[in-house]
């Protein structure tokens, strides 16, 4: 028996006027459309297919470093003998992290605590930024450390963008951008860029402000060097490079109207050091508590040497901290080169960045995080890049004798034998 085929639905009846036309798409809606295609066409201006590789190969080494996590949870237990795995986040729970998470959770001085009680842990050395920012995504992500993680991730993505244009605009080389970020994602303290520590966040707000500084928007530079100062002392580095760029630029494009901004930098260290006198009555409350707690008093720059130096080679400390040392030393002279090579290109705002850093960590007792300040040094990543770009085997030779330097600290920190 045929089965009948459903009714087909009554055909409106059209009106008897043949001029009569059939309604079109709303206006609005043609509008709306319009609006959207013109979006789109704005978005694929901006994100060029540079941007593109540029985030795969960030995600690429996100996944291999929370991979290394994994393992480091299953390989490198704190009991030998278990046989049940730590869960991988409790990787990333070292070191530094505690003292942002307790700020986050805590504040800066619980129960009135304060510097001089016992037990107290010179938390007011780290400045807010970070624990800030902590708090607020963990009012979203219950978990401390996976929010401590995704601030990282999140602000990382924005920092190779960065860092990737700021590359273009010094190399006009369709693969500079690309070769700066692989430099930059496989230096050997990358790790700090995954965990939840403040370099990511810092370079997410740094390098998009020397951006914006280069193409002359000195309040918009302004304003994000001013957030990075909130972030680590090293914003007022920043800050003092963005001046030196204004001060010789600003008789070619006649910008001293915006000479004001510059100031803008130093109000968040000037407000955090006043909430710290209101509750310690000391002004340099966290200078002092870096150098209770970190050895980071004054120093001539011999004498800073001389210490990093015994320490390293003439075994008075255990050989996990000398080798650490000896990148320290290391570190410092990869430093003054690049300082020496900026002054000489006559690169006097990048000059005046990594000088004051260097003087900044080489004027301490010993030296300490040198290896971690490389990932703020945007000028290093651009250099490699163009060097690689006039002798092919640069990069060959990076990939090759300083990536397995990277898994090595990576491990080093994720199993928590990291002391720098």
């Amino acid at each position: 028996m045929p089965v009948s085929s459903p009714p087909r639905p009554r055909e409106a009846t059209r009106p008897a006027s043949g001029n009569a036309r059939s309604p079109g798409p709303a206006p609005h809606r043609n509008t709306v459309r319009a609006g959207l295609r013109a979006t789109a066409r704005r978005l694929s201006r901006r994100v060029s297919r540079e941007d593109v590789d540029v985030l795969a190969l960030y995600a690429l080494t996100r996944v291999g470093l929370w991979t290394t996590a994994y393992c480091a949870a299953w390989l490198f237990p704190a009991d030998s003998r278990t046989r049940y795995a730590a869960s991988p986040l409790s990787a990333w729970q070292q070191w530094d992290w505690w003292h942002y998470l307790r700020i986050a959770r805590d504040g800066y001085f619980p129960g009135g605590a304060c510097p001089g009680t016992a037990d107290w842990d010179n938390r007011e050395a780290f400045f807010p930024g970070f624990p800030f920012a902590l708090r607020a995504v963990h009012a979203v992500v219950p978990d401390w450390t996976a929010a401590g993680l995704l601030i990282s991730l999140a602000s990382g993505a924005v920092a190779v963008l960065a860092l990737a244009r700021i590359a273009r605009r010094y190399v006009p080389h369709p693969g500079v951008g690309r070769r700066a970020v692989l430099f930059f994602l496989l230096s050997p303290c990358a790790v700090f860029l995954a965990a939840g520590y403040t370099e990511a966040l810092f370079l997410a707000l740094a390098l998009p402000a020397w951006l914006a500084a280069q193409r002359r928007a000195w309040p918009l530079a302004a304003t994000l060097a001013a957030l990075a100062t909130t972030v680590r002392v090293s914003g007022l580095f920043l800050a003092a490079a963005i001046a030196v760029l204004f001060l010789t630029t600003v008789r070619a494009h006649r910008d001293g109207r915006a000479l004001p901004w510059l100031l803008l930098p130093a109000l968040p260290p000037l407000a955090y050091s006043a909430y710290l006198h209101s509750r310690t009555g000391d002004w340099m409350a966290w200078k002092h508590a870096e150098e209770r707690g970190w050895y980071r008093d004054f120093h001539p720059p011999w004498e800073a040497w001389r210490n990093t130096w015994e320490a390293a080679f003439h075994h008075t400390v255990p050989t996990g901290y000398a080798v650490e040392f000896q990148a320290e030393l290391l570190t410092m002279a990869l430093g003054l080169l690049l300082t020496g090579f900026l002054l000489y290109r006559r690169r006097w705002p990048e000059a005046t960045y990594t000088a004051l850093t260097l003087a900044a960590l080489g004027t301490t007792y010993w030296y300490m995080s040198l290896p971690r300040a490389t990932l703020l040094w945007w000028p290093l990543w651009v250099v490699l890049a163009a060097w690689s770009l006039r002798t092919p085997r640069v990069r060959t030779a990076y990939v090759c004798l300083v990536a397995p330097l990277m898994t090595i600290c990576a491990l080093t920190f994720l199993t928590g034998r990291w002391a720098g």
